[in-house]
């Protein structure tokens, strides 16, 4: 029994099956970061942080309200002896239960600015987890452009690949012809096969670049795994031309954060400072009470002032003021180094974006020049003025001027969103906003 048109049967059904299950989804560079600065993990993450910041900001705020309390009490009395010094004698008497209700209501005046000045470093600390986050997602659509840029660069190595291996088996199959009429040495077509069989590994190792990234990137935008991403790259070309028309300015965002994290550690200081100062609250209550057939008391109202100082903090906090002090001057000097690493990355990345431009006129010549070379010295080859080894040299060169042309046309986009990140106008170039 043959079995070979049944096992290709199988092959070819599991096969549909597999292309069947993946889905294709056609794709802009804007439509992925929309994505991953909503849906990544990490995105969600920050804005977690963002929220958490701003309830601990509130919750220090109601510290600002009045404290009011309220309690109260039924005790049953058993074989109570009550000796009453208002007058007459308890015994006799059936004390049997006691009633207590009390309220009190307490309102901090003044505590050496502590409650402002902590209100003031909540809301700075909460500043600043507003542009940690909004940093982290720039951080990743820059992730996402450069897998973009990666998956491009893949995607047309592959395209270009099989185009030249085309043209590379249609060699081999004429060489071979040839070499059985014996017009051509076999050793001329074993380098014909040679290149084709090179041709097919980088195939391979383009095919699996594509599928490592395209992973990697569905993954990242939390896409189903057997998403197969097609870039719109005219699309892209589009929103390319317009974002190069826009002259938004910005700040880098961590830099921001740094700022209100300074701002925060000054408040720090004021607040360590405060424990040189005493507490004064405005206090008030009222109580009832009702001990059976003894006492009632009731409308009993109470308003004072309570005063707290800690006598040990004038030797104490000293050293309180001085950490805190350390910690702001810390964070200033933060700030300095992360100024100049701006400067230095900014810097470099507009170099980047210019030689890019350069490169890209370069190998657009290359391409033309290797086109014109491959036409004459197959003329030559044709006519017996050159040998196989100046085709296939060529044939080389026409490709590979081919493929560089493409990654540097990738290496543009790719170096003027990292120009945007280095300013801090990453997500405002593609007409996007984070919630801060």
């Amino acid at each position: 029994m043959n079995t070979k048109p049944i096992v290709l049967l199988v092959l070819f059904l599991f096969g549909s099956t597999i292309i069947s299950a993946q889905e294709r989804k056609i794709m802009s560079l804007k439509e992925a970061v929309s994505l991953v600065v909503t849906n990544s993990n990490e995105a969600v993450l920050a804005n977690t942080k963002v929220a958490t910041s701003k309830l601990e900001l509130e919750t220090m705020k109601n510290n600002q309200y009045p404290s009011i309390k309220v309690s109260g009490q039924y005790l049953r009395l058993t074989g109570a002896n009550v000796n009453s010094h208002l007058g007459g004698s308890g015994t006799g008497l059936d004390v049997s239960q006691l009633l207590l209700g009390q309220a009190n209501v307490s309102m901090p005046v003044f505590s050496g600015f502590k409650l402002k000045n902590s209100i003031a470093a909540s809301e700075n600390l909460y500043q600043a987890q507003s542009f940690i986050a909004s940093h982290t997602k720039e951080g990743l659509a820059l992730e996402v452009v450069e897998l973009f840029a990666n998956l491009y660069k893949s995607q047309e190595m592959v395209k270009l690949l099989n185009e030249n291996i085309k043209s590379a088996q249609q060699r081999t199959k004429d060489f071979s012809a040839m070499v059985d009429n014996g017009l051509l040495a076999k050793n001329d077509l074993l380098k014909a096969q040679l290149q084709e069989s090179n041709l097919e590994l980088s195939l391979a190792t383009a095919i699996k670049n594509v599928n490592v990234v395209n992973y990697q990137l569905a993954t990242l935008l939390h896409l189903p795994e057997n998403t197969i991403i097609d870039i719109d790259i005219e699309t892209e070309k589009s929103d390319m031309a317009i974002n190069q028309l826009l002259t938004t300015t910005a700040l880098r965002n961590d830099l921001e954060a740094l700022s209100f994290q300074q701002k925060a550690t000054e408040a720090e200081i004021k607040i360590a400072k405060s424990g040189y100062y005493p507490s004064l609250a405005l206090t008030g209550g009222y109580i009832a009470l009702d001990l059976k057939n003894v006492i009632s008391v009731s409308n009993a109202m109470n308003l004072g002032i309570g005063f707290n100082y800690d006598l040990s903090s004038i030797f104490k906090n000293g050293k309180e003021v001085e950490l805190a002090k350390s910690k702001a001057e810390q964070t200033k000097q933060a700030i300095a180094i992360l100024s100049d690493k701006i400067k230095e990355e900014t810097q470099q990345a507009q170099e980047n974006y210019t030689l890019s431009l350069k490169q890209n006129k370069v190998y657009a010549l290359a391409v033309e020049q290797s086109n014109e070379n491959y036409r004459i010295i197959k003329d030559k080859y044709d006519n017996s003025l050159a040998n196989t080894n100046d085709l296939l040299e060529a044939d080389v060169q026409q490709l590979q001027s081919k493929i560089n042309l493409a990654l540097c046309q990738a290496d543009i986009a790719l170096k003027y969103y990292q120009l945007q990140f280095a300013s801090g106008k990453l997500i405002n170039s593609f007409n996007l906003s984070t919630t801060k």
